[in-house]
């Protein structure tokens, strides 16, 4: 029904907003103070990206502002002329001198702010590439358990969302708050030149300006964090119009209106608050405007005063008026600039702090080498448990691989199979007890040498947005008789057969040319990648899972003909496909409870017989 009343239930707070309620709560002087430290951690960042850029625009900055001190003092001596006795020709003539070094000081400052705004512009893609390999970096360095912790995650989302893309809008921002201060102080010097009461009358001017955009700024920044909970809404709404994944649900059960009047109830709602934001803005300006106005008169005035005692001169006075307007301007955008620097520089904490974080989780330099073979791995006494998990993943199992067998890994979900598999891979360090490859501890060697060692079929693997070779070959070219083997093994030469370019074909539809397989394609290339690595041990994790049965049995033959001298590590379900492995080992909760060839295990008729007799009678109880 049209009438019907909307239910959006509440959504988790979007990190895009993460820092707007300590913008709303910030008072100006807790802006100032912080400023000094975001300058400063900009600048650092500025100089490691493009330190001749940095310098570059600090200086011409600096000369930005002596150029526009020189101008108004010029002015002076402009105004000077123009206002003395004596023809008015005459008087045009002796204010030449000064016009042209008024016109000199502008060109001047106009060439050296473009040269400024044109070493800004260099260095801020200079700024953006660093932090983002900065970042990248440490993410696919930080190991693997580190993507288990809640914490972690929650701070890489803040790091990437915004913290990241803050970083050239932190140096940026820095850079405008430092030209605007300088240009506040070339205008302070100037009036402090002229005479000394004019100094306060600078302040007199331009705090109800001051105010006005302080005032304003807290006000959108509340706005919008009353406003959170509707934008999330509007995400997630326009997310399930626009995204391909819901696109096809959408349509089946033509939710379209729906979800139209769903967005624009939100969206309404949003507009009236955004529009009381508007007026309430305008009523602040105005009143800052009033205020200002009544302070420019009490300048004027009290520039009159000092005109009638014979204080200063007129040329000096319309001198500390242009002098005080250009102050106001400087101001002006000190205050936008401001604003912006503590908001952006909540947002770039963020990507400072995990960077941080990320440092301290990368693994330590370990001295021994990783062994090339093996004639044994073992794993002894292993305990392992995940980030904030009250119950440990493994307790205290014990397992052993010798070079050239087939060992199956078997057991209910959660039983610890895979934790297993990527302890003795490298993936994982365990808490307790040791991985040794003969009698060298893995603790000691360096774990991307020990990954290079192993090669993995994985159930959950990715699906690559790059050419068929490369999610086959994933960068180690090996030739293309050993590509072409590794995909003929793993049957994906019937998939590149029918792609139209070939290995060249790009495995993602949103690009131009790009081609989507099915999951039983998508699952042969993951099987070939894991051939193609040609390494020591394979370890093989649900590698049948979107295979039907015709596929799944020729690829256990396969894996069979194909181990030649391998190590192979089998983590299934299906235990049909695990009969003919050298040894078996049963997980349960964490432990290892059984071990031994498939007879044995049957004759023991213990949790394993009990799952294997389970699928069998269901295959059974079918052909019944």
């Amino acid at each position: 029904m049209a009438d019907e009343p909307l239910e959006i239930g509440e959504i988790t707070v979007s990190d895009w907003y993460a820092h707007t309620d300590k913008m709303a709560e910030a008072s100006f002087l807790t802006i100032a103070r912080r400023l000094p430290s975001l300058i400063g951690q900009a600048m650092r960042l500025a100089w490691r990206a493009g330190p001749r850029d940095t310098v570059a625009v600090i200086v011409l900055n600096l000369l930005g502002g002596v150029f526009t001190a020189f101008g108004l003092l010029a002015t002076t001596g402009v105004l000077t002329a123009l206002f003395s006795e004596g023809p008015t020709p005459d008087r045009v003539v002796a204010a030449l001198p000064s016009l042209a070094l008024v016109a000199g000081a502008a060109a001047l400052r106009t060439a050296v702010q473009a040269g400024a705004g044109w070493a800004q512009s260099r260095l801020d893609p200079q700024v953006s590439r660093l932090t983002e390999e900065r970042l990248y970096g440490l993410t696919s360095r930080v190991e693997l358990v580190a993507y288990d912790d809640p914490d972690f995650h929650d701070a890489l989302q803040r790091a990437r969302l915004r913290g990241v893309s803050m970083a050239d809008s932190v140096v940026t921002s820095a850079i405008d708050v430092v030209t605007a201060l300088v240009g506040l102080a070339a205008v302070a010097g100037v009036l402090g030149v002229l005479h000394p009461v004019l100094l306060p009358l600078l302040l007199l001017a331009v705090l109800p300006d001051a105010w006005a955009a302080v005032r304003s700024a807290r006000m959108r920044y509340t706005t919008l964090f009353a406003l959170i909970p509707a934008n999330r809404r509007k995400w997630i709404i326009a997310d399930l119009l626009a995204n391909r994944e819901p696109a096809a649900e959408v349509r089946s059960f033509t939710m379209r209106g729906f979800l139209l009047r769903m967005y624009d109830a939100v969206a309404r709602a949003e507009q009236e608050v955004l529009l009381r934001l508007a007026m309430r803005q305008t009523i602040t300006r105005l009143a800052g405007e009033a205020l200002g106005g009544l302070g420019g008169g009490l300048v004027y005035l009290a520039l009159g005063v000092l005109l009638a005692v014979g204080s200063i001169p007129l040329a000096v006075a319309g001198t500390a008026v242009l002098a005080i307007r250009q102050g106001q301007a400087s101001l002006g955008n000190l205050m936008y600039a401001t604003n912006r620097l503590y908001e952006e520089g909540l947002y770039f904490t963020d990507f400072l702090d995990f960077c941080a974080d990320a440092e301290r989780r990368l693994s330590t330099p370990r001295p021994a080498e990783a062994p090339e073979g093996f004639a044994r791995i073992r794993a002894d006494d292993i305990t392992f448990s995940y980030p904030g998990s009250g119950q440990p993943a493994l307790r205290g199992v014990s397992v052993e691989i010798r070079a050239g067998e087939v060992i199956a890994f078997v057991g209910e979900n959660g039983s610890g199979k895979t934790t297993l598999a990527k302890i003795l891979s490298g993936l994982y360090e365990p808490d307790g007890g040791r991985v040794t490859w003969d009698d060298v501890d893995l603790r000691d060697v360096d774990p991307e040498a020990v990954r290079r060692r192993t090669a993995v079929i994985a159930q959950d693997h990715t699906r690559w947005p790059l050419t068929a070779r490369y999610n086959i070959t994933m960068g180690t070219e090996r030739g293309e008789d050993a590509l072409d083997a590794a995909a003929r093994v793993a049957g994906a030469d019937e998939v590149v057969a029918e792609l139209p370019h070939g290995y060249r074909t790009l495995l993602d539809r949103r690009f131009k040319d790009g081609q989507e397989l099915s999951g039983g394609q998508w699952q042969r290339i993951a099987v070939a990648r894991g051939f193609h690595r040609d390494e020591p041990l394979l370890i093989c994790d649900e590698p049948t899972a979107a295979l039907d049965a015709r596929a799944e049995h020729a690829l256990f033959e396969r894996i069979r003909d194909h181990s030649d001298g391998r190590t192979v590590l089998l983590i299934t379900h299906r235990l049909a496909s695990v009969r003919y492995a050298d040894r078996i080992y049963v997980l349960d909760h964490g432990k290892v409870i059984e071990e031994g060839a498939h007879a044995a295990l049957m004759a023991l008729g213990g949790l394993y017989a009990e799952l294997y007799t389970l699928q069998a009678a269901a295959y059974q109880d079918f052909r019944a």
